[in-house]
């Protein structure tokens, strides 16, 4: 029988808040409920915007929640040859490319199109066909969909979804690879690090995750990733999405909303089993 893994994969850019809570301890749970493992990993290669307190803090909330994993944790900053080799293989079959546009030229190109042409809802190709030869420190580094498309037949892969929205087997659509996610960016051009779409894939595989266990909102990711993986040759993890922990106006929790950081209902006398029932989740059993 495959054992279940799977992991919580913060990024020390600031306090974890309710939703981060209920994320971890739903992870946390589902591992307990199927007798796997519960991993924690640092999603740390942004390196401007982390903060070597905020990941302190990371361990402090989860370890007085009760979550406990093993050691040592991944952190992505010291695993970089991984997905170095993982762009290499990607280059190799000829399916990324370098691309210098700013947010600035893409939105110029999207708000301009050709005469009797309707305006494209993702990046429009400028730079799709550069070699990688003409690469510089200053370019992102960008999936060819099309061709990988070609490649790969994707009509032919699936995956796996236990989560309450969108349980049940699903296949990955082309059509709208194309023309609603397109050309996904793998390596950032303003920190010159992976990019969260092929970093994750790597991790997942290279840790021996089974079951990804993640908010609804990386929903729409899913396909890129089941993409990358068959590009990659790696397993394919079986996904459940959660829902999210929203505010008083619907709008999904972030890292500004200090006034539900973990550390702040800590600070105010509150257990852990109070956050459980903030976040509507049973205790576990005993």
């Amino acid at each position: 029988m495959t054992p279940f893994v799977t992991r919580f994969a913060p990024s020390p850019t600031g306090l974890l808040h309710l939703g981060h809570a209920f994320s971890a301890l739903t992870a946390s749970d589902m591992a307990a409920e199927a007798g796997g493992a519960f991993l924690l990993r640092i999603e740390d290669l942004d390196a401007a915007r982390c903060r070597p307190d905020y990941e302190a803090a990371i361990f402090e909330d989860l370890a007085w929640l009760g979550l406990a994993w093993p050691e040592p944790v991944l952190r992505q900053s010291t695993v970089t040859p991984r997905y170095d080799a993982a762009m290499d293989h990607l280059a190799a079959s000829g399916l990324v490319y370098p691309c210098r546009c700013t947010r600035a030229d893409i939105r110029a190109a999207i708000t301009a199109p050709q005469e009797g042409a309707e305006a494209p809802d993702v990046y429009p190709g400028t730079c799709r066909g550069r070699p990688m030869s003409d690469r510089t420190d200053a370019d992102a580094i960008r999936l060819d969909m099309a061709a990988s498309l070609r490649l790969l037949g994707v009509e032919r892969l699936s995956f796996t979804e236990t989560g309450p929205t969108h349980a049940g087997a699903h296949r990955l659509d082309p059509e709208r690879l194309l023309a609603e996610i397109g050309d996904v960016v793998l390596s950032r051009r303003d920190i010159g690090a992976a990019a969260y779409h092929l970093a994750v894939v790597v991790d997942d595989a290279a840790q021996g995750v089974t079951h990804v266990v993640r908010g609804e909102d990386l929903w729409d990711a899913t396909p890129i990733h089941r993409l990358l993986q068959a590009l990659l040759g790696v397993p394919v993890p079986v996904w459940h999405h959660h829902p999210l922990i929203r505010d008083e106006t619907g709008r999904r929790l972030a890292k500004r909303d200090d006034s539900r950081a973990i550390r702040v209902y800590r600070e105010a006398g509150a257990t852990p089993a109070e956050i459980r029932r903030m976040t509507g989740l049973a205790l576990p059993a005993r």
